[in-house]
């Protein structure tokens, strides 16, 4: 066997797991950004007029 089937077989055994892995990472990113804009999409619950805090407990309500 000709050293070239070699470093074929050698590129093939690096190369292959080596694109499956990049194909596979750029699958989960754009599942967890399809995600992301799912879960801003959907409007939050109800906020209140006012911030949750108590009055004067920050600086803000002072004005």
């Amino acid at each position: 066997m000709p050293n070239s089937y070699f470093a074929l077989l050698d590129m093939a055994i690096v190369g292959v797991p080596t694109i499956l892995f990049v194909v596979w990472q750029l699958v989960s990113i754009n599942r967890e950004i399809a995600r992301d804009k799912a879960k801003k999409a959907v409007p939050p619950e109800e906020s209140p007029e006012r911030p949750g805090h108590a009055v004067g407990e920050h600086r803000l309500d002072d004005r």
